[in-house]
């Protein structure tokens, strides 16, 4: 990923890196470029769902829960 996010929103509780996204200093999804996709294997909370929700509006990527 060679652009640069700027994260607007929930910077206190949310945060993110190439591979991952954290909710409350906890990994709750994969992302992958290559799909353009963000991978949920778990049911979150609905905060941490708008979390996972505004990094993959962010990004572009469909979020897919396995």
């Amino acid at each position: 990923m060679n652009k640069f996010i700027e994260q607007t929103r929930y910077k206190t509780n949310l945060n993110f890196d190439m591979y991952n996204i954290y909710s409350y200093k906890t990994k709750v999804a994969t992302i992958d470029h290559k799909q353009k996709a963000i991978f949920v294997k778990e049911y979150f909370s609905r905060t941490t769902t708008k979390h996972i929700n505004y990094i993959s509006s962010l990004l572009n990527y469909k979020v897919t829960r396995l």
